[in-house]
């Protein structure tokens, strides 16, 4: 009878850790899934691809911005009535310094082929961030932070075809991106991802445009 009463304790007893053990199983598996997994933006995307992002601070640059970039305001490019108008109305001079470089290089690696429109969104990402104490205080900072921009080759920002069409309206959108004259469609965008991939990122989602989705 003893014999009896002890093989169904220990019955009891192994059920018991089973059941604890199916149990932490399942809890893991739902905790994991929300964990926000902080991927790149190609990132991030922000590019653009968080978390707080995706892919880059080797030495911070601090090399500040030249001048003051002033806030995205209506669209009011002079008298363009389109932003076709206000890129054909740029500069073509080769003079370009170096903050401006890098943040064309960004948008031209980023975004050409893209609408106008999404390669300024993309832009004024980089803009926003030298602007919002968060990250560095110049475009180069930004564009080079580690784990952030996925085009980046060793850390360096590979060379553009400087004779195309694509890295001419990429200078002009860095242009109007930087003086804050045309209206970005993701106003306020601090992070964007290529629609290709998913992260979850427990941000405010703002806007899709074209092959990227911005958040703040």
């Amino acid at each position: 009878m003893r014999s009896k009463v002890k093989w169904a304790s220990a019955v009891a007893v192994a059920g018991s850790l089973a059941t604890i053990v199916l149990s932490a199983q399942g809890s893991g598996a739902i905790a994991s899934e929300m964990i926000p997994v902080l991927v790149q933006s190609e990132p991030v995307t922000a590019a653009v691809e968080a978390g707080r992002q995706v892919h880059f601070v080797a030495e911070p640059v601090v090399q500040q911005v030249p001048g003051n970039p002033a806030p995205a305001v209506e669209n009011s490019d002079d008298d363009a009535a389109t932003l076709q108008e206000a890129v054909a109305d740029q500069p073509v001079d080769d003079t370009l310094g170096s903050q401006l470089r890098c943040l064309a290089s960004a948008i031209y690696f980023e975004a050409r082929g893209e609408s106008l429109e999404g390669q300024l969104a993309v832009g004024r990402v980089i803009v926003n961030r030298s602007q919002s104490g968060r990250f560095p205080a110049s475009y180069c900072g930004v564009v080079l932070q580690p784990s952030q921009f996925s085009f980046l080759r060793g850390g360096r920002i590979p060379g553009a075809r400087e004779a195309s069409r694509d890295w001419r309206e990429a200078v002009a959108i860095a242009r109007i991106a930087d003086a804050g004259s045309w209206a970005s469609p993701a106003k306020g965008a601090l992070f964007f991802h290529a629609t290709r991939v998913s992260p979850r990122w427990r941000l405010q989602r703002i806007a899709r445009v074209d092959n990227h989705v911005f958040y703040r």
